[in-house]
């Protein structure tokens, strides 16, 4: 054997050392186990939002095409992208659409949908325009009407506001419903989805449950000071479309479960709602006073007693009508005790109120206004109920069997008490009203339970 050299004993250390070296670094680097336990993550609220204001892209003749935009691309049907100083835009560019024209999504907004607003103007002098948006959630291949129609009539951006109920993919459209030749401006539009998520799975209600509007929006009301004969007013205990120059609700809307109803005490609290925009008349509390009619709840007192605070909110004045005595004290009080029945039995339902018309009949005899003009006497006093069993995923549990009720009174002290005497249908309280009632619910469905008079 031969005796190794003193390079090949130096270059044998190196290896050595090398190895031993590694070992000792591999042994130092492997993971260590951890027993402690994953935190648990609680479910947060997501908002995510999508936005559309026709900044970029370029669309320039009327003729149907697709046009790439910052949100994705969307398809032109007899409309352009218009940056003339007679389109009304809010900033560079608007969409214009003529004749039955149309803009609508070739992409899905992934995470639903709570809301759609879109502001909207008359082109140049054009004269007054109709629309309307529809959603798909089946990538398109069919869309459904949202909301009521909008008419459009001012020179100047407006904004309607659509709540929807979509938790899963949808794409909406924008279609010019008159036929027109008369032109319109979209611009700004805004798809909101506020929705509850986090790990860990489990069960929890479709987002959207126990909301006061889930329904939806009947008269298509805004936030907008503008639109002061249909200002949206959104409440924790219930929704409304306020009437400035009325000084009442056009209508209000709510939802009752059995977690509403507990042992609070009346608060007898009225007054005037200060939430009012800058400017409005305030209807006081003693605004009723004298005039033969009764500080009528749209959203009962009864209805919000889980704590004083619920209670209390039903006594702001925007949540009231001049209603005959015996109307609200007799027929009205029989059928709001006959709907919590309803609850403590296992269900839980969602209420739309409202009025119209002008003049009542009162404890004073007929008149159509109070409070020095301020306050207008609705002629008619109307309410939907929706009832199903206490559950999850509402909107989706209403189907063509569902009991609803739609009740539409005269605002007079000679009403009968019996408030089943005036049982009609939801399609008749829409031709009295012009609303679209419960347009969250799916047009097949809309269609069954509108049509019906309840009769149990």
């Amino acid at each position: 054997m031969t005796k190794p050299n003193s390079i090949q004993l130096r270059l044998l250390t190196g290896v050595l050392m090398l190895s031993l070296l590694f070992t000792a670094c591999k042994k130092e680097l492997q993971p260590t186990t951890n027993n402690d336990p994953v935190p648990t993550v609680s479910p947060v609220t997501e908002a995510t939002t999508l936005t559309e204001g026709f900044e970029s892209g370029s669309k320039t003749a009327y003729a149907a095409a697709n046009v790439t935009l910052s949100s994705g691309s969307w398809n032109f049907n007899d409309a352009l992208i218009g940056n003339l100083s007679t389109d009304v835009k809010s900033g560079t560019q608007s969409a214009r659409i003529r004749n039955s024209g149309s803009l609508t999504m070739n992409f899905d907004a992934t995470g639903g949908a709570t809301s759609v607003t879109i502001k909207h103007a008359k082109f140049g002098t054009d004269g007054n325009s109709t629309w309307e948006l529809r959603a798909s959630t089946n990538g398109g291949s069919t869309f459904t009407k949202v909301g009521s129609t909008i008419t459009t009539s001012s020179t100047t951006l407006q904004t309607a506001t659509f709540t929807v109920s979509y938790t899963g993919n949808v794409r909406f459209s924008i279609v010019k419903t008159d036929g027109s030749t008369n032109r319109i401006n979209i611009d700004d539009i805004t798809i909101s989805n506020s929705s509850t998520g986090g790990g860990g799975g489990g069960g929890g209600s479709t987002p959207g449950d126990d909301d006061n509007m889930l329904l939806g929006n009947p008269s298509n009301a805004t936030t907008s000071t503008s639109n002061y004969t249909n200002f949206l007013m959104v409440r924790t205990y219930y929704s409304l479309s306020y009437h400035r120059d009325r000084g009442t609700p056009n209508w209000v809307s709510w939802h009752i479960k059995s977690a509403d109803l507990g042992s609070a005490d009346r608060q007898d609290d009225f007054r005037a709602d200060a939430t009012l925009p800058s400017g409005w008349y305030q209807v006081q509390s003693t605004s009723y006073s004298g005039s033969g009619f009764d500080r009528g709840h749209n959203c009962p007192s009864a209805d919000r007693t889980s704590t004083t605070t619920a209670n209390s909110a039903t006594f702001l004045m925007t949540n009231m009508i001049p209603q005959a005595p015996n109307n609200n004290q007799q027929t009205w009080a029989n059928m709001e005790n006959y709907i919590r029945t309803l609850i403590t039995a296992g269900n839980e339902v969602y209420v739309i109120m409202g009025s119209y018309g002008t003049g009542g009949t009162g404890s004073n005899g007929t008149v159509n206004t109070i409070d020095g003009g301020h306050v207008t006497v609705p002629n008619h006093v109307w309410k939907v109920v929706v009832v199903m069993p206490s559950g999850n995923n509402d909107l989706s549990r209403i189907t063509s069997s569902t009991r609803v009720i739609a009740v539409n009174t005269p605002n007079i002290n000679t009403v009968n008490s019996d408030w089943k005497s005036y049982r009609t249908t939801v399609d008749a309280i829409e031709s009295a009203t012009g609303y679209d009632l419960l347009s969250n619910v799916s047009s097949s469905v809309q269609s069954a339970i509108e049509a019906k008079v309840d009769n149990l």
